[in-house]
């Protein structure tokens, strides 16, 4: 019987009462269970995904973007109150990357595929998967949303090997 709700083994049936006398319905004992158990811990929430809104999308799309295809693109980054913290139209230089392989936050990463070259995006993305409780001080502070406009001027696709 060690191992089990007292008196009663583990796997058995029990039926209790709760604190208002009202049966339980029995459970299934199990190793450790009874007074001083820890509670159960609540199911870990959904992970939030990126929030992706076009704004404009060429006429034609020959391509779209996908995993470890090298992007040519304009951004400006800015925090939800509208603070600015980065951009490549500042600099006069389009940044370069390769989608899908780590190179960029997480959601660069899922918040531009399957675009199109010409195509504009709004992409709002959670904490998470930008630059969590850390931040990147000192322009972006720890669990700050990150709000990105990016045009994606160039699509180059790598042979498959």
């Amino acid at each position: 019987m060690a191992g089990g709700v007292r008196g009663v083994p583990v796997g058995a049936r029990r039926r209790s009462r709760d604190p208002d006398g009202n049966r339980d319905g029995g459970g299934v004992a199990a190793a450790g269970a009874g007074a001083g158990a820890a509670p159960e811990r609540p199911l870990a929430a959904e992970p939030r995904k990126v929030q992706i809104g076009v704004r404009r999308r060429p006429e034609r799309c020959g391509e779209r973007s996908r995993r470890g295809d090298v992007l040519t693109l304009h951004y400006t980054g800015t925090l939800e109150d509208g603070t600015p913290f980065d951009s490549s139209l500042s600099r006069e230089q389009p940044f370069v990357f390769s989608l899908g392989t780590g190179q960029v936050i997480k959601g660069w990463d899922q918040g531009l595929l399957g675009m199109c070259e010409g195509e504009k995006r709004k992409l709002v993305i959670p904490p998470e998967l930008g630059y969590g409780d850390r931040g990147a001080p000192p322009k972006i502070p720890g669990g700050a949303v990150l709000i990105f406009e990016v045009e994606l001027l160039k699509i180059e696709r790598r042979p498959e090997l």
